[in-house]
């Protein structure tokens, strides 16, 4: 599968099979898809179809049993642990429905932990840090703790800390399901303005209809494979 310019992942014949004692479960099954630069996506499907693992395995967190991945055109397969490591520190942000932000750190230093890994100056960060607080409306909030910030104020925390150091590609699994109708839409708006300002590329494993309905594709799994792939035309 010849891996586009406008794409910025490509799986061909993605499939993970995971054992339990003696039963083997058929998570993926056999994926081929793409992904163009600056999609807005959303992967659905019922618990079990295989949203969180296609998310891992796109992400290098999980390894396929058979088939290949290409993140901005390199195979995953053919880097070493520390090069996946770090092409995923700087080419992918995270969003997790817990959150995931570390409680002894102030929202500041939440935000700026990657690019301190990243070794970006202390100048530079400051900057960022600033400019993303903004976007996320949580000016004002830098010294804060996150056990000290409500639920949907910290899920800005940790949108504004997948950003901040401008990755290409933010996998976002199930962000709204631990937030209330209302918070979870204004944040869906603020991450749609963010991909339509940045063109970072989102794609989402949800159950959330709201997620859906702002997406520009919905690809929906069904027993590890594409069911269906919806693409939405916007004016």
């Amino acid at each position: 599968m010849k891996n586009g310019n406008n794409n910025i992942i490509v799986t061909e014949n993605l499939k993970k099979d995971y054992k339990d004692h003696d039963v083997v479960i058929k998570a993926v099954q056999g994926i081929d898809l793409k992904v163009k630069i600056g999609e807005f996506t959303a992967i659905v499907g019922p618990s079990g179809s295989g949203k969180t693992t296609f998310l891992n395995i796109i992400s290098g967190l999980d390894t396929p049993t058979e088939g290949k991945v290409w993140l901005e055109k390199r195979l995953l397969s053919e880097m070493s642990g520390k090069e996946l490591s770090d092409f995923r520190r700087d080419h992918i942000g995270f969003i997790f429905q817990a959150y995931n932000l570390i409680p002894v750190l102030t929202v500041k230093e939440n935000i700026e932990y990657i690019m301190l890994l990243q070794g970006v100056s202390k100048a530079e960060r400051h900057r960022k840090v600033k400019e993303i607080l903004r976007d996320v409306g949580m000016e004002g909030f830098e010294n804060r703790f996150p056990p000290k910030l409500s639920g949907g104020q910290q899920q800005r925390v940790a949108i504004a800390r997948a950003m901040v150091s401008q990755p290409k590609l933010i996998l976002a699994d199930e962000p709204t399901a631990n937030l209330d109708q209302t918070t979870g839409g204004e944040l869906l708006d603020m991450m749609r303005e963010l991909n339509r300002k940045t063109g970072m590329t989102f794609i989402f494993s949800t159950h959330d209809r709201m997620v859906m309905e702002r997406a520009d594709r919905v690809i929906t799994l069904k027993d590890g494979l594409v069911d269906k792939d919806e693409v939405k035309t916007r004016n």
